[in-house]
């Protein structure tokens, strides 16, 4: 009784051995995706819990397409749905679409019994996806700085610096105000863009001519969200 309650399935033909190597090559799939991710990911939209999603996405679609197998159309538009509901609900980079479909994909083939196909599939699409981070593919060429700006106190400095910031980045934020040495010098903290080929010695030298000659220094700054 036991034994026939094991191999019935939907479409009559899915043994209990079967089902078991079609999840276990689904968790492998969804691993290699995961693993993926883990290396491609942005420091700024890295998500732990996307990483354990991308693991049972596969096995899901793959047993949707095994419990529905006698309609293949319902089993994918079911497996479909469930990917798009899972990416809107998960904030972050847009980017993270392409690792849910692949997972969706992985998961419907392996659901099918096409192993062979789910593990070239997987192998080729991860390949793509390392490579395409890896020479920054569609990226812009920006540079973060940290721009500290020290002013004498006589100095008034709201908006002295606008113009030659606008000049040389693309977009800035005055982030900090303070005061050094009992008051006598203010120090201004901004969060700048730098544009492409931007000489920070001319930019430098141009506020410089305004602050009196005091200290000016750019830093290296993380992009936001990182360390």
């Amino acid at each position: 009784m036991l034994d026939q309650l094991f191999q019935y399935t939907t479409n009559g033909n899915i043994s209990l051995t079967n089902a078991l190597v079609t999840m276990l090559v689904a968790f492998v799939m969804g691993v290699i995706i995961s693993l993926t991710y883990v290396k491609t990911a942005e420091k700024e939209t890295y998500s732990p819990s996307f990483c354990y999603t991308l693991i049972i996405v596969p096995i899901v679609a793959a047993i949707i397409i095994m419990l529905v197998g006698s309609n293949l159309a319902t089993a994918f538009s079911v497996s479909g749905a469930f990917a798009l509901v899972r990416f809107r609900s998960e904030p972050g980079n847009p980017k993270n679409i392409a690792y849910i479909f692949a997972t969706v994909a992985a998961g419907l083939a392996c659901g099918v019994q096409c192993y062979l196909y789910a593990g070239i599939f997987t192998v080729f699409l991860c390949l793509v996806l390392v490579v395409l981070s890896k020479v920054h593919f569609g990226e812009k060429d920006i540079r973060y700085r940290k721009l500290k700006i020290l002013v004498p106190e006589d100095l008034n400095f709201e908006g002295v610096f606008d113009d030659i910031i606008a000049k040389y980045a693309l977009s800035s934020e005055l982030i900090r105000i303070g005061t050094l040495d009992l008051g006598s010098v203010y120090e201004l903290n901004y969060d700048v863009t730098l544009k492409k080929d931007t000489d920070s010695k001319k930019f430098i030298d141009e506020i410089r001519t305004r602050n009196g000659n005091l200290t000016v220094a750019l830093y290296l700054k993380a992009r936001k969200g990182e360390a």
